[in-house]
Order: structure tokens, then sequence, then C-alpha cells
């Protein structure tokens, strides 16, 4: 069997050559034509792929073909709605299934040496900027989805508003660029 030393990473630099081919219209026409044809559905499950780390280059390139012809607005609308449900299952599995990873790492000494020094309302305000400008960009939605479940008093509904309009915003600025190449 074949043994890749860095398997994720060759993957992700796998999902990076799927998208160069899907936005160069000259090698793939069948599949521009394809989710052009699912209309609007096709901003919805690209939202859906932008939320997962390794399928969110491809999606990138996915919403720059999209922006030719559908309203960038509604599309950043409907693709955001999308990137949410993606991210309420990150959300939920990392929050069942990495929580007594948290409350260890929580009482590691560096850990514990820096929430010391650390005011509360600083920590969150720089996890929520910091979470925030992972989950705009095209960047593993992973990792700020992480962070937001590290602040405990995160509530569901209170995740799902922000996961909304952070990706809906960023695919919104990725349809724009879209409409502008």
């Amino acid at each position: 069997m074949l043994k890749i030393k860095y398997s994720k990473f060759a993957f992700f630099l796998l999902s990076i050559v799927i998208a160069c081919i899907l936005f160069s219209g000259k090698t793939c026409p069948p599949l521009h034509d394809f989710l052009i044809s699912l209309g609007y559905f096709s901003a919805f499950l690209t939202g859906m792929l932008f939320a997962y780390g390794f399928t969110a280059v491809p999606a990138t390139a996915i919403f720059l073909i999209l922006a030719k012809d559908h309203n960038i607005v509604l599309a950043a609308f409907i693709g955001g709605f999308g990137s949410m449900i993606g991210n309420f299952f990150i959300f939920r599995f990392i929050r069942n299934q990495f929580a007594d990873d948290f409350e260890k790492l929580s009482r590691e000494k560096i850990v514990v040496y820096f929430d010391n020094k650390i005011p509360n309302l600083l920590k969150k305000y720089f996890m929520l900027i910091l979470a925030g400008l992972i989950i705009v960009s095209p960047l593993p939605s992973e990792i700020g989805i992480s962070l937001l479940v590290s602040l405990r008093t995160m509530s569901l509904k209170v995740f799902l508003t922000i996961s909304y309009i952070l990706n809906g915003v960023g695919i919104f600025i990725i349809l724009l660029i879209g409409s502008l190449i």
C-alpha cells in the first residue's frame, strides 16, 4: 500500500489543482454548464463545500464561476446559508467530540500561564476577531470554529448567526471579484 508522508497536505494541494481545473473554463466546459444549470442551488451546495478546509479552495473557484451568471447578492445569501449548515455540523462535532480535550488543554501550564496574564475581555474579543477572520476567508473554517467552540459561553444560535454573516460576507467578496474578472 502506498503511504504518503504528508497525506493531508497532499490532499489540500490536490484540492488546489482541482480548483484550477474548475476555474479554467477551457478545460471543463460541461462542468461549468452543469453548475450554471443548477441555478442558485449550486450556490447553496458550494456554500456547504466552502465550510470545509479541503473543499474551500474548489468552492472558491466555483463561486468565481457562478458570479458571471448569478445575482451576486442573492448567491451570497444562499451560499452563506449553505456554509452555515456545513459549519453547524463542524460546530456540533467539535463541541461534542473535543470537549474533554479542551478541558485537558485548559489545565496545561502554558495555557494557565497565559490565561492568568491576559484579561478575560481581551481574550474573548481577540478570539472572536481571529475566528471571524478565519471563517470569512477561504482558510479552513474548522480552525475558526474551534476557536469559537473554545469560548464555552458561545450558544448555537449566536454561532449560527455569526457563521451566516461571516460566510455570507466572504462569499459575497469572492462573487464580487468573480463578477469583475
